[in-house]
């Protein structure tokens, strides 16, 4: 009887050991991510009747790329989602090719300019895409179409006379349309991928488009450019606003995908960007892509949401995660500030008030988490100093903050070796720091500087679930 207590012991430490190596699946509790398969872009962002839309680039059929369908979301709060069914399949158009569906958007054609809908119905959807025609597993061409839906998303028609603008590429894809109150018409921003360069064209019912400019040929051009968003954007503290253009093209570090951003006038007509003297990175990780905004948000809500794709196409087929691959960030707010007289994006998360928050300073410099989901919280830290993500003497991820940068090193984080272009060390030039947010959420870390003037997302594969957060003067 006397041994009892310390045996009850034993057991408990074995058992919390045990259960510190256990693997998870790696899916994130408070990002959103597929019930399963595959992922990729978000599509058809949109807000109708107090739903958010969150249509995917989805693989119905496995956890890799693929059979490219709409996969669809919706959510009243952004935290918060609800699964539905496939939206928009890919289909067989019986003369040995197959047409999946790519990334595009989907608007409110409350006027019915399309034509589609009932007398006074005005919550008729329109999604806009590519539609790409593969033959054997081989792309052989694309163009954009577009479909509609009486029932707030829930089952779509393909318009009859598809395709809506075809220009003969193999590669022309991502059209994002938003209305253009400057020429009350639509607006389509789309790309032409190999060639570095973005089309706008304009439509008056959504079927008939005419090309009004282009844009391209500078920023970014180490990979080819993709999903394209042109939108407009308050300056925070002023009541001005200025128009950004989101290209989703190459990495700082060759070899991976990320964003780049131009800021500028819109006349109607043409895109004019401001001087920039480097390329603008939405977000400076490398496990953040093709963002696009959502549609139809509320007049009074003048601030764009963005979400982008946790994953790099470096490795994206490659990942550890089970029963599901890819995932989405944090639905972000975007304003603009102006530094000395240039004008860049700051994002500020939106995130479930379930997430704890741990503010680490002198006074408390250590946290343990049996569960490795948490904000923490580190201001005003004046010297340099480093964040320890801790799981064994082994097993750790770090971020430095030193001489004007930030350092985020996963090389030690965990599983590495599932591809050799994973394991890295990424350098973010942040100048003076006031504030650092970091929020991770099992596999995902969303690293945000002095609230959201500077962000940069990675993830991270462990072997073991629980940590010690240590944080350390330098």
């Amino acid at each position: 009887m006397t041994f009892k207590p310390f045996f009850s012991f034993l057991i408990l430490t074995v058992m919390l050991a045990c259960k510190s190596e256990i693997q998870t699946t790696y899916r994130p509790a408070h990002h959103f991510t597929p019930p399963q398969n595959w992922t990729n872009d978000p599509n058809g962002m949109v807000y109708l009747d107090g739903e958010y839309h969150l249509f995917y680039q989805y693989n119905p059929f496995g956890d890799k790329w693929g059979h490219m369908s709409w996969g669809h979301a919706v959510s009243k709060d952004l935290v918060t989602w609800e699964h539905l069914p496939v939206a928009i399949p890919e289909f067989d158009n019986g003369n040995g090719t197959t047409t999946m569906i790519f990334s595009g958007s989907a608007v409110v054609d409350s006027a019915n300019t399309s034509g589609f809908f009932e007398e006074g119905f005005t919550k008729g959807m329109v999604a806009i895409f590519t539609a790409h025609i593969d033959s054997s597993g081989t792309g052989v061409g694309q163009y954009q179409s577009i479909a509609y839906s009486s029932d707030k998303g829930r089952t779509w028609k393909h318009y009859e006379e598809n395709p809506v603008l075809d220009i003969g590429l193999k590669d022309f894809r991502d059209p994002n349309v938003i209305w253009n109150q400057q020429r009350n018409s639509w607006l389509m921003s789309v790309v032409k991928p190999l060639v570095y360069t973005v089309q706008f064209y304009e439509s008056h019912d959504l079927k008939n488009w005419s090309l009004l400019s282009e844009f391209g040929k500078q920023g970014d051009t180490t990979r080819i450019w993709e999903c394209p968003s042109l939108f407009e954007v308050p300056v925070e503290g002023s009541s001005e606003s200025k128009w950004v253009l989101l290209v989703s093209s190459g990495h700082k570090m060759e070899g991976f995908v990320g964003m780049q951003y131009f800021v500028g006038d819109f006349d109607g007509t043409h895109f004019i960007v401001q001087k920039q003297e480097s390329v603008f990175q939405l977000d400076v990780g490398k496990d953040f892509y093709a963002a696009i905004p959502f549609n139809n948000r509320p007049k009074t809500q003048k601030n764009p949401i963005v979400m982008g794709w946790t994953n790099n196409w470096a490795y994206a087929n490659d990942i550890p995660t089970v029963g599901f691959r890819g995932g989405f960030s944090f639905p972000r707010e975007l304003t603009l500030i102006e530094q000395n007289g240039t004008y860049k994006l700051k994002n500020s998360p939106i995130v479930s008030k379930e997430i704890k928050t741990v503010e680490l300073n002198k006074s408390k410099s250590e946290v343990a988490f049996e569960i490795p989901v948490f904000h923490l919280k580190i201001e005003n830290q004046k010297e340099p100093f480093e964040v320890l993500f801790k799981r064994s003497e082994s097993e750790l991820t770090r971020i430095l903050v030193a001489n004007g940068e930030l350092i985020f090193d996963r090389t030690k984080s965990g599983k590495t070796d599932f591809n050799r272009s994973f394991p890295s060390i990424d350098i973010m030039e942040v100048g003076e720091i006031s504030k650092l947010d970091i929020y991770m959420d099992e596999s995902i870390i969303e690293v945000f500087v002095n609230d959201g003037e500077q962000v940069m997302t990675h993830q991270i594969f462990p072997i073991k679930r629980a940590l010690m957060v240590k944080l350390n003067a330098l």
